[in-house]
């Protein structure tokens, strides 16, 4: 069996930040973290084509704090605020406690895992090609001037009668580099044959801006020899 890890809960506490950030006694725990899971469930299911790759909840005593990543504000927005309001009243309804929304909108969405997978996804139930679905989300992530990306479909590719996994990768995908920022996306494509998994990674560069940055694709400065200077190459040995 290979031991697969979730690349940014891996960097959790290292380089990433939690996606929930509140503190709560045992007793209250459980029932804020199902709290915390139906706010998202809620706002991807009402607003999954507007692309949130990410959703944050910060909580204070009396206010939770909803931030929402997306591709597309003025979607969520609305005209005048409208459309914000009524989500705002939607979820005080849903939690019973007052809500704050707060838009970030996602600068560069080719280089968002989360999006390449939904957008992967809509691609395979239209009943588009999956390695043509594949070949144009690696061009267009590289294009947009990432690292690396690594994409696997696992299902009924191409309407099937077996399930398989296929999948295709370009540049460098250092899951084992903590200092390396590797994106994880994933989503499932509900095709008439069944469900296929989409999983995707996207390696954003580096963390530590302007530190590896000239140097292999490994990250390491190459070797100099010892001595301080150039070697030289031995001279041809005595003749017999």
């Amino acid at each position: 069996m290979g031991q697969k890890v979730r690349p940014t809960g891996f960097r959790v506490g290292v380089m990433e930040d939690w996606r929930s950030r509140w503190y709560a006694s045992k007793q209250e725990f459980k029932d804020l973290l199902v709290e915390d899971y139906k706010i998202r469930q809620f706002v991807k299911k009402k607003y999954g084509y507007s692309g949130i790759p990410k959703i944050e909840i910060e909580r204070t005593r009396d206010a939770v704090t909803v931030l929402l990543h997306t591709a597309r504000p003025g979607v969520i927005i609305g005209k005048r605020g409208a459309e914000i309001d009524k989500l705002q009243e939607e979820l005080q309804g849903l939690t019973g406690r007052r809500i704050e929304i707060k838009i970030q909108e996602v600068q560069r969405p080719e280089l968002d895992a989360q999006l390449v997978a939904e957008d992967i996804a809509e691609q395979l139930q239209k009943r588009a090609s999956f390695r043509r679905t594949i070949k144009k989300a690696l061009e267009q992530t590289m294009n947009g001037g990432a690292k690396g990306i690594k994409v696997l479909l696992s299902g009924r590719l191409g309407g099937s009668e077996m399930s398989r996994t296929e999948g295709a990768n370009a540049g460098s995908i250092p899951l084992s580099t903590l200092r390396a920022k590797i994106d994880y996306g994933f989503t499932e494509a509900k095709t008439a044959q069944g469900n296929i998994g989409v999983k995707v990674w996207v390696n954003q560069g580096d963390y530590l801006k302007g530190d590896g940055a000239d140097d292999g694709p490994s990250g390491r400065k190459p070797k100099r020899p010892r001595g301080g200077g150039p070697r030289r190459s031995a001279g041809p040995g005595p003749q017999s």
